[in-house]
């Protein structure tokens, strides 16, 4: 079980990170070979499955997505736990609500990460 203190620990140094738009310290959550998933990715990558696996792939994802966006904000509103995992639920730069899910393995980092909006504008 991830304890509370943990996870709300974790929540605030990811929601920073993506605040700060350093892509290095964004990675530094997350294991070399993690997997993610998101709409956005058959959106920006056309990659019809909306998964990508390994830091290099997700690296040129995320670079793409933050250059289009310099406004990107997020402002944390929950943090759920459970046994190896969590979700993040945030508001968004552009007032909308997210939710990411977080799978942890071994030394702590994020092996798979699925996000989840209320709207899928960019």
């Amino acid at each position: 079980m991830i304890e509370h203190a943990l996870a709300q620990a974790f929540a605030a140094e990811w929601i920073d990170a993506w605040n700060s738009h350093d892509l290095n310290r964004i990675l530094s959550h997350y294991s070399e070979e993690f997997e993610f998933s998101s709409p956005f990715i058959i959106k920006l990558m056309g990659e019809s499955s909306g998964r990508l696996k390994g830091k290099a792939s997700i690296e040129a994802y995320w670079s793409k997505g933050l250059a289009l966006r310099p406004d990107l904000h997020f402002e944390l509103l929950a943090v759920l736990s459970g046994v190896d995992s969590l979700i993040i639920h945030y508001r968004r730069h552009d007032g909308s609500n997210a939710s990411e899910y977080f799978e942890f393995g071994a030394g702590g980092k994020v092996v798979r990460s699925s996000a989840h909006y209320v709207t899928l504008g960019l």
